[in-house]
């Protein structure tokens, strides 16, 4: 039996508790330092606590240590990777190989790596190469396809393999974008991307020609592959991550209700083959709508191969559901033509004439008629208008949403003192003397046992014994039922022994380390050339590859390009002549140019069929 794992982002823990309640499997979350979204950190204590209720369901909880380190940097990381592995972490997500030398480890056995997308992972070999390393699972770039994928499973089917299937997309191949340290002095790979992704752009060409103004023309769309999970999992893919560790709660509700449904749907239509990860069901009091929640309009990516309208070049913000187009304009008011109902407070907005992003909020609605709070100056008949922010759906979000429960088959049996009650190999039981009952009793003691109330269980069914026909006061059978749940959500002893977290010296993450948790044949280098791109910035990882000469791209300067990007804007307009397009009327190289001037030139490199971004060094 396959099981599927949906995994959550978790800003922070009222995040994580609601990704476990409205159905993930698992959950991401950053600590306090050291992760891929600086923004978005979290104390031990309130990890700690998001393992606790994750485990109750058997959901994991992973910890983000995902940005490159440097050299003062590696005490303070093996305490916190230690600190982790001690408050029940299942796993950590690792880019820098430095890590992989820290003792924390093998001191925490059950402490697993995965891979980050940070380590840019688009190929069998490289896949291959993190399995002999110890790596258990491997979070693949997102611009794979579903075939790309598929081939990497069937020559390392050893090795879990994680696939994005929501929310935002870099425009870089993950860990390979260093625009932002390179505009800004803010590293992506520390964990402090500006975005310059999401910025406006010229297009030039080399005779200075203009063929894009004031566009964003490297903002892609957000990722949505809700329809195509079982082509996914066909593919070989067993965790499904949604992006999201700077998004809030109702966006986490929302987006995890949406798959859970969907992967629920997936194995009851093939209960032989699959099952989830985690254990118990979710009711909602809501229906999840994709639509609804933060997006930039959606996108399969490369799921089917290079295609078409995957980036959004009118705005980087999020437009939402199409509600409908306007249709007659007055002094303070408008109607819309279309079928959804409207709600005084919702967020609209529509493309105006200069292709730039307008909104506005309704004041009131009267049916179809909206009054705006301030009539927008761009609004015209016949626009297509969108809702960004759903009053009345954000409200049902603002509640409690979701309830998740464990099924629970109870039995009851007599000792020779009294009762005992059992479920999931945990018993308990009270001393009374044995009554014979007066009139059948065996409705009411399931009536009481059954009574579970705001606890997680619900039951399933009580099993008692055979011509049973004693009575058991209300009383002592509620006592059965609280002793019970009391046993079942008692923490179990930690699996993995605690140790002294103190920090090491220079000298001890070292040697010792590296053998506890490799052989010689693992530390082997990657099976081919070191590119320039390699993210070694501390003496550890140094040591790792071997490699005593090398530095991280934000430590030499800027060789190479800024930007690796499976994203082609000659594609996107249409002059890629490999793809059946027209041929190029512009003189190369072309070139973006930021509003400050700033200028970088495009590399169309067909043959890997990859567009790579240089910076300029204007004089």
């Amino acid at each position: 039996m396959r099981k599927l794992e949906l995994l959550a982002p978790a800003k922070n823990l009222e995040c994580g508790l609601a990704a476990i309640d409205h159905g993930a499997d698992a959950v991401y979350i950053g600590a306090d330092r050291y992760g891929a979204r600086a923004a978005a950190g979290n104390s031990i204590d309130d990890i700690r606590q998001l393992c606790s209720y994750a485990h109750r369901f058997s959901a994991k909880v992973y910890v983000t240590v995902n940005t490159i380190l440097y050299d003062h940097e590696l005490a303070d990381t093996q305490r916190l990777v230690s600190d982790l592995g001690a408050a029940g972490v299942d796993a950590i997500l690792v880019q820098d190989m430095g890590l992989l030398r820290f003792s924390a480890f093998t001191d925490f056995p059950a402490l697993q790596l995965h891979a980050s997308t940070q380590t840019d992972n688009r190929t069998a070999e490289k896949v291959r190469w993190l399995r002999s390393l110890g790596f258990r699972r491997v979070v693949l770039a997102r611009e794979l396809s579903a075939d790309e994928i598929a081939a990497i499973h069937s020559q390392v089917p050893d090795v879990e393999l994680e696939v994005f299937v929501h929310g935002a997309l870099c425009v870089s191949y993950s860990g390979l974008c260093y625009a932002s340290q390179h505009c800004f002095g803010r590293s992506a790979n520390r964990g402090a991307c500006a975005q310059v992704c999401r910025m406006r752009f010229d297009l030039l060409d080399a005779d200075g020609r203009e063929l894009e103004h004031q566009r964003y023309l490297l903002s892609l769309k957000d990722l949505n592959q809700s329809a195509h999970l079982e082509e996914l999992i066909q593919a070989g893919a067993t965790s499904f991550k949604i992006e999201g560790r700077l998004k809030d709660a109702a966006y986490v509700k929302n987006v995890v209700a949406a798959y859970s449904q969907r992967l629920d749907a997936i194995v009851a239509k093939h209960p032989s083959q699959y099952c989830r990860a985690s254990r118990g069901h979710c009711t909602y009091t809501f229906t999840p709508n994709l639509q609804k929640t933060f997006n930039r309009g959606f996108t399969t990516y490369f799921l089917h191969g290079r295609q078409p309208d995957i980036f959004s070049p009118d705005t980087p913000k999020a437009m939402g559901q199409f509600v409908g187009k306007v249709k007659e304009l007055r002094r303070d008011s408008f109607n819309v033509a279309g079928t959804e109902p409207f709600s005084n407070g919702d967020g609209l907005c529509f493309i105006n004439d200069e292709r730039q992003l307008e909104g506005f909020r309704v004041n009131r609605a009267v049916g179809n008629r909206l009054f705006p709070y301030q009539m927008p100056h761009g609004l015209r008949p016949g626009m297509a208008l969108y809702r960004n922010n759903d009053i009345d759906f954000e409200r049902q979000l603002a509640r409690q949403s979701a309830v998740r429960k464990l099924p629970l088959h109870m039995k009851l049996d007599v000792t020779d003192d009294g009762y005992s009650l059992a479920a999931e190999d945990v018993m308990v039981s009270v001393r009374c003397n044995h009554q014979q009952a007066e009139k059948p009793q065996r409705d009411n003691i399931i009536r009481q046992l059954s009574k579970l109330g705001t606890t997680i269980y619900e039951c399933s069914g009580v099993d008692l014994p055979d011509g049973f026909n004693a009575f058991i006061p209300s009383s002592l059978l509620a006592d059965l039922r609280r002793q019970l749940v009391e046993a079942l959500q008692r923490p179990a002893v930690p699996s993995h022994p605690v140790h002294d977290v103190s920090a090491p010296s220079a000298a001890t993450v070292s040697a010792h380390d590296v053998a506890a948790l490799s052989t010689a044949s693992q530390l082997a280098p990657p099976p081919y050339a070191y590119p320039y791109l390699y993210n070694i910035a501390n003496r550890e990882a140094q040591k790792f590859y071997g490699a005593p000469d090398l530095t991280a791209y934000e430590l030499r300067g800027g060789q190479g390009p800024l930007m690796q990007c499976r994203h082609c804007l000659q594609y996107a307009m249409g002059y890629c002549v490999k793809h059946g397009g027209r041929k190029p009327t512009y003189k190369y190289p072309l070139t973006l140019r930021l509003t400050d001037g700033r200028r970088f030139r495009l590399e169309f490199d067909c043959k890997q069929c990859q567009m790579n971004v240089y910076a300029m060094h204007n004089s």
